[in-house]
């Protein structure tokens, strides 16, 4: 454990160089090659989550005050069952595979082996810090790989528990974790890597595209957009309230996916903002900044720049704010106009806009007239405009009647591929 620390401590101060080169060196060396290490590397890994939960935790709690329900559901359980699936599968995912037939193999005994990368850099994020930066190590573990953590330093009590942990847990010449802000990690991008797995803004997703590009690296970028809501006369809105409520205010809106913004008629609109405030009271009580279950914005900056959108449109629901606890209770705010700016980007928080639309029509155009959206939230009980809406407005992902549903995105959102 000790000679580790030091070594993930040198990633910043004997040169980020050094700390790539050892993983390369272990992964030339062939000691990630057999299916034996990476299965005995995956148990570990799993026994880490296991042991380590009250300490996971604590850090989440110190990080964006995650209740234990939270941290556990969406980053700690997330972790542990991925883990035990891919232990599950490692041997069939590892298998050859046998190609189809055709003229041209069909005597000859064809196989096709995938071989790992080598060298993986994963580069988290701050929103669910644990689970955004470690789930991807498991897949990178099955497929061969020896990966470069580089949590985000954003979340310090959660960087600082993966420092720890990593290397007491997993095999300490494959496996580093890099701590520190920006210029190690623009010092890491500098260094040739087999694969690059990033997790955040678009903004610093361009950067991570730009330097993978020196190298000609394969990169997955997973990065943020809006995901529009409509809603029409026909549905259940008690139901329907507590849905999307319930998608915005987990992790308070700090969510990829989380409901960005509400089409709906003013009509609608009414009815949904009192059903909103009951559903508020339901989940959080009536003194909601007291409440265990409401987490906090990460940083004095995101607060700040969540504060500056309550001077948008008008405040419905919400808008009480405490500077010394980063807390925001959520708002939905209405009247908002499509040039406002909390339209113009992710808002990443527990603020809710609403903009008024007439139908299913008025809401594909608006929706349409900007970026594709990263998810998008139907909620009808009329069959004809929920296909005509699934059917005109490309995105990463649609949910009728619900949130939240898996990320994936459109363009600039989502660039996928596999570490194998």
């Amino acid at each position: 454990m000790d000679e580790q620390k030091g070594a993930c401590e040198n990633g910043r101060t004997m040169g980020h160089s050094d700390v790539v080169q050892r993983a390369r060196d272990a992964f030339e060396a062939g000691r990630t090659r057999s299916i034996d290490f990476r299965e005995k590397q995956l148990k570990q890994l799993l026994r880490m989550y296991e042991e380590n939960t009250t300490e996971m935790i604590e850090a989440l709690a110190k990080d964006l005050r995650k209740s234990k329900q939270e941290a556990v559901l969406f980053e700690i359980q997330f972790l542990i069952n991925e883990t035990k699936n891919t232990l599950f599968n490692l041997h069939e995912w590892t298998k050859p595979e046998k190609p189809p037939k055709s003229l041209v193999n069909a005597m000859d005994g064809v196989l096709i082996y995938n071989d790992p990368y080598g060298v993986v850099l994963i580069i988290g994020a701050w929103n669910y810090p644990l689970q955004l930066t470690l789930l991807p190590v498991s897949g990178a573990i099955a497929a061969g790989n020896c990966v470069i953590i580089k949590p985000s330093e954003i979340a310090t009590a959660s960087a600082e528990l993966m420092a720890k942990l990593v290397p007491k847990y997993l095999d300490q010449e494959c496996f580093h974790v890099v701590l520190g802000g920006v210029p190690e990690t623009t010092a890491l991008l500098k260094e040739q890597f087999d694969y690059i797995f990033y997790t955040g803004s678009t903004t610093v997703g361009k950067i991570v595209r730009a330097a993978a590009n020196e190298h000609l690296t394969p990169v997955t970028l997973e990065m943020g957009g809006k995901s529009p809501v409509y809603i029409d006369n026909t549905v259940d809105m008690e139901i329907t309230a507590k849905r999307i409520i319930w998608g915005k205010c987990a992790n308070a809106g700090q969510t990829c996916i989380a409901p960005d913004y509400i089409l709906c008629s003013k009509e609608v609109q009414n009815d949904f903002v009192e059903k909103a405030k009951t559903t508020l009271k339901e989940f959080y009580g009536e003194n909601i900044k007291n409440s265990p279950d409401l987490c906090r914005i990460i940083s004095d900056r995101h607060y700040q720049r969540l504060v500056a959108f309550l001077n948008n449109g008008r405040i419905a629901v919400g808008g009480e704010t405490d500077p010394s606890e980063r807390f925001i209770a959520p708002t939905i705010l209405v009247d908002v106009k499509p040039t406002d700016p909390v339209m113009q980007e992710e808002v990443f928080g527990p603020i809710l806009p609403i903009v008024n639309v007439d139908n299913a029509f008025d809401a594909i155009r608006f929706i349409k007239s900007r970026e594709k959206p990263l998810a998008l939230y139907i909620f009808t009980q009329n069959e004809n405009d929920m296909k005509l809406l699934i059917e005109n407005i490309p995105c990463g992902g649609i949910s009728c009647n619900d949130t939240i549903m898996h990320a994936g995105g459109k363009q600039q959102r989502t660039i996928p591929s596999c570490l194998t």
